[in-house]
């Protein structure tokens, strides 16, 4: 018997330059520019709990998990949301196949 085994969809986003997240771990998609997503990311900083995944360029998406990390991205938030909304969709439409 296989006692314990448990399968997972883990869907996975690319958030630029090969860098991968789970989307399930995702909480929320947002733009860098304001004052108190700036604090977030700064006390992520301080915590050790951020993650630059921007390969030196600019930062244009701020990715919050449920694990409290901080994910900064160079690929705008729009595109981050997009390609999570295109994987969810991909997968309704494959169980009503």
């Amino acid at each position: 018997m296989n006692k314990g085994v448990v399968l997972m969809d883990i869907r996975l986003i690319n958030i630029g330059f090969g860098n991968i997240v789970s989307a399930g771990r995702i909480v929320a998609i947002v733009s860098p520019e304001s004052a108190p997503i700036k604090r977030v990311v700064q006390e992520a900083r301080d915590r050790s709990m951020l993650i630059d995944a921007t390969y030196g360029r600019r930062t244009r998406a701020v990715i919050v998990t449920d694990s409290d990390h901080i994910i900064l991205s160079a690929v705008q938030p729009e595109t981050v949301a997009y390609r999570l909304e295109s994987k969810d969709n991909s997968k309704e439409t494959e169980n009503t196949i």
